[in-house]
């Protein structure tokens, strides 16, 4: 079964106009299967994957190859393992402006700048996640529990059962750690990476203390941060920054850090099912990586911060766009209540909308401004541009 994917109807709307396509994300989250949506059915396609050293060798002559290619489709995998063809890239889409690429990448375009340099004005950056909800909501797959649990990564969640989905989460980890960062460029020793990724799991939906991290490592706090981006920008972690509002309060000025996928998450954890899950520390925090990677994907081009106050005044999610501020608090139980400081932090920002996210059956008011919605309902709501 074919699941549909929200980004494909996205990217094709923009692609006639689009010299460069690129689609970053994690590894093994489709984005392969995501390039074969998108190419015309009238043009022939070629793909090269980068890890291969036989297609690197094909692309060797960069220039002649693109020439030799260039009436058909050309789609790069793992674009980041040869920097240096970018702007041999830039000068054959100058002069061939009817030529289209597709390239795809593991790591954001922060990390690789010559992307950003040698094409800038020619190359648009689409981030395919983990699937979203809505995108398995009508497959034999949507089981919100099941979800929950495995997360989005698509073998993940395709595992026949949740012993076989965490025997491919604890693969994908190791081969993350022992190869992937070695072919993106990064010499870290694996089992340093794998023990901050346990802490910060450990530490999942709670503002980032370098300096602490550091000192139960034994390393610098700029190496703690700078092994942290790295993670950030391969899409493992997501870090939340605060909202500032020019309000008379001492605010929190670090960031959050989050789990991109609550699966990898949950086998960091050696959390071995749902159950298991339901009654472990982690399971609130987890529930809010499964609404915040979904509403960051609904709200696609605002900004997205967190909110809180020396004081306690907080909310979980900060969405901005224009003259709009969206506040939603996200609770992870079925009777879901809101503190004195949730009122106080709506306030505070001057919120146009507020929400309560919870697993309830349905949506109802907590008064005549602010709705609680189950996440799914919420999803369905117009985003108005």
């Amino acid at each position: 079964m074919k699941l549909k994917r929200t980004e494909a109807e996205y990217i094709l709307q923009f692609m006639p106009e689009i010299p460069v396509v690129a689609i970053i994300g994690a590894r093994q989250v489709g984005k392969t299967t995501l390039a074969k949506l998108l190419l015309p059915p009238d043009k022939e396609a070629v793909f090269l994957d980068l890890e291969k050293h036989s297609d690197r060798q094909m692309i060797a002559q960069t220039e002649r190859f693109l020439n030799l290619n260039k009436d058909k489709v050309m789609v790069i995998d793992e674009v980041q393992m040869m920097p240096e063809i970018f702007g041999e890239i830039r000068s054959f889409v100058d002069n061939n402006p009817e030529a289209r690429l597709v390239v795809l990448g593991s790591s954001s375009p922060e990390l690789s700048r010559q992307t950003s340099e040698s094409l800038a004005g020619r190359i648009y950056y689409f981030e395919l996640s983990p699937f979203l909800w809505p995108e398995i909501q009508s497959t034999k797959w949507a089981d919100w529990d099941k979800y929950r649990f495995r997360g989005g990564m698509p073998l993940s969640l395709m595992a026949s059962s949740d012993r076989s989905a965490t025997m491919w989460l604890n693969n994908y980890i190791r081969t993350f750690l022992e190869r992937d960062l070695q072919n993106f460029g990064f010499n870290i020793p694996p089992d340093i990476l794998r023990r901050l990724w346990k802490m910060l799991a450990h530490l999942n939906g709670q503002m980032l203390n370098s300096s602490q991290l550091g000192n139960a490592m034994g390393l610098s706090h700029t190496t703690i941060k700078n092994y942290i981006d790295i993670l950030a920008h391969t899409f493992m972690l997501r870090l939340i920054p605060p909202y500032y509002v020019n309000v008379k309060k001492r605010l929190v000025k670090t960031p959050k850090v989050y789990f991109r996928d609550t699966g990898v998450l949950h086998a960091m954890l050696d959390i071995p099912n749902y159950e298991a899950l339901f009654a472990h520390p982690v399971f609130g925090s987890s529930w809010e990586v499964t609404v915040i990677e979904n509403v960051i994907a609904k709200f696609r081009g605002w900004n997205y911060y967190f909110y809180r106050t020396a004081t306690g005044n907080e909310l979980d999610l900060v969405l901005t766009k224009g003259l709009r501020i969206v506040a939603i608090e996200i609770k992870s139980s079925d009777v879901p209540k809101v503190t004195k400081g949730f009122w106080q932090a709506i306030d505070d920002i001057k919120a146009t909308e507020a929400y309560v996210i919870a697993p309830v059956r349905m949506p109802f008011p907590i008064n005549e401004h602010v709705m609680v919605y189950p996440l799914e309902s919420f999803l369905e709501l117009k985003v108005d541009e």
